[in-house]
């Protein structure tokens, strides 16, 4: 992640926007639409944005990313 990246995403709030807009869209996919594809996909970016961006979550950028 590059060092603008993190520097948008350090509020807790804005990570916690993305997580609840995926988790949404997961939601509209799973109850409305039913379309396996679309879930699994958006299941997994869901899975994704709350392992990055909530577990994972390191400010200072220690994780050993190459930025």
């Amino acid at each position: 992640m590059h060092s603008n990246d993190r520097t948008f995403f350090a509020p807790l709030w804005r990570r916690i926007l993305l997580v609840a807009i995926v988790a949404a869209w997961f939601a509209y996919e799973a109850l409305v639409v039913g379309e396996q594809m679309w879930m699994v996909i958006v299941g997994g970016l869901l899975a994704y944005a709350v392992w990055t961006y909530l577990l994972r979550w390191d400010a200072a950028g220690k994780s050993g990313d190459a930025a």
